[in-house]
């Protein structure tokens, strides 16, 4: 039974410590809609998104009314594209063809994004692999919410490095074409290794190939609600610490929970996982910086950051698990720069470089996310980048991610605004130092050696 004093401390959670749900995502299959003929893939394509998601938005508001609990964003994930237009996309032209196709469907539904312009390449590349992968700059700069990720490498697998080496290209192409305004593209194109099928967060987010034809994904998020927390506990040992951490975690996602499945009912679609992630915006009080802060480290970055990191990960997902039968997604906290003041500050003030971001992604959930670097940044050097972060997860046995953007005419010094949650950041410096000759090397880095179990 809720109690009285539940209930407001849920209201106070909402209107004093920024808590929501970040997102509902309807991931919908589009397996049914692959034939030969381009035209007709659109045709499908369209009419069975607009179809099976012509209710999602306004349910979500519905549940916003009803429950008082924000509900930010409403998004729309896909089966990987290059999948589904493999038969009939001769061309790169004719993947852009459809990434206009799934653009109108956001405009058409009001969602805020939608994810699934992928490739998945952890191997090799099919034709239809490479063919989507070179149209992600045209695809990403001629549309507006067209979110694009590409998975390089698993535990199981190993890293395609001619893929790595082919998006530090295209990862320059997107910033170039996009460079009028402060190379957006890039905020909108993330690479991945481990990555889940199931992820409701953009914008790495895509439909499975294992999911089933359409499923509810909910992520939730409170950054403010545990930094207002442990404000109660300081000074406290760390027993005392992570039991405060567990037990939030647990009340954020019942919040979730109840989301999820009051969105399942309503859309007559089944639910498929709570992201147990802690997702920051750049409003003041919504910084898992300043949970670490508060933890015990002047500024994220200082000596002991990574461990602070590594217990409010593994508290977050002990609490969080207790409160929903299905975990899945991303679950854990998000350190991207640019959406996140307290990170911005601790790039600020000099505490936080990238490399110590690097370290810090070997314990979270996601990788170097939302980082802006010099526009004059070699592609090789980008490559270089996204081959360590493929590394940690690979032999992590561990989902990471880039999302990195050299910002065209910027230069370390400079910033950069890139507007709502997106927020703004610094350019960062990066390590000069040539990998040329690493990155241009042909093949496939193997699996480790612990990736052979069946």
């Amino acid at each position: 039974m809720i109690n009285i004093y539940e209930v407001k401390e849920t209201n106070d959670m909402i209107e004093k410590a920024n808590l929501d749900v970040r997102t509902i995502t309807l991931g919908i299959s589009l397996m049914d809609c692959i034939d030969s003929d381009i035209d007709e893939v659109c045709s499908k394509i369209e009419a069975k998104i607009c179809r099976v998601a012509k209710d999602l938005v306004s349910t979500g508001r519905e549940i916003e009314r009803e429950y008082g609990i924000p509900i930010v964003n409403k998004r729309i994930s896909v089966t990987p594209i290059a999948l589904v237009g493999g038969a009939a996309a001769k061309t790169s032209a004719d993947f852009v063809k459809i990434a206009k196709v799934l653009d109108n469907c956001a405009k058409k539904l009001g969602v805020n994004f939608i994810g699934g312009y992928s490739a998945l390449v952890s191997k090799s590349m099919t034709k239809a692999d490479e063919l989507l992968i070179r149209s992600i700059p045209k695809a990403l700069a001629e549309t507006d919410f067209l979110c694009s990720s590409v998975n390089l490498g698993s535990t199981k697998t190993g890293i395609n490095m001619d893929a790595v080496r082919l998006m530090g290209d295209i990862v320059k192409e997107a910033a170039e074409l996009t460079k009028d305004n402060d190379s957006y593209g890039c905020t909108k194109l993330v690479v991945f290794c481990n990555a889940p099928d199931d992820n409701p967060f953009m914008a790495g987010a895509f439909h499975g190939v294992t999911e089933g034809d359409a499923v509810i994904n909910v992520g939730v998020s409170g950054p403010g609600v545990v930094k207002t927390a442990l404000e109660s506990v300081r000074g406290e040992n760390f027993e005392v610490l992570c039991e405060k951490i567990k037990k939030t975690a647990f009340k954020i996602t019942r919040v979730g929970q109840l989301v999820a499945q009051e969105a399942s009912r309503r859309l007559n679609i089944p639910f498929g996982i709570i992201d147990l992630s802690l997702a920051p915006t750049p409003a003041i009080g919504d910084s898992v910086a300043d949970i670490l802060e508060e933890i015990g480290v002047e500024y994220a970055g200082a000596p002991g950051t990574t461990a602070a990191l590594a217990l409010l990960n593994d508290q977050v997902k002990k609490g969080g698990v207790m409160a929903s039968s299905y975990v899945g997604g991303l679950s854990g906290a998000f350190i991207p720069v640019s959406e996140d003041q307290g990170m911005i500050n601790a790039v600020e003030a000099g505490a936080l470089t990238l490399e110590k971001l690097e370290a810090m992604t070997c314990v979270c959930s996601v990788g170097l996310d939302m980082i802006a670097i010099p526009g004059d940044t070699p592609a090789t050097s980008i490559a270089g980048m996204i081959a360590d972060e493929m590394a940690l997860g690979m032999v992590n046995q561990k989902t990471t991610a880039v999302r990195i953007i050299p910002v065209v005419g910027k230069t370390v010094g400079d910033n950069v605004e890139f507007g709502g949650l997106l927020g703004h950041a610094p350019i960062m410096s990066i390590n000069k130092f040539d990998c040329s000759a690493f990155v241009n090397r042909k093949g496939r880095i193997p699996a480790p050696i612990h990736s052979f179990k069946n």
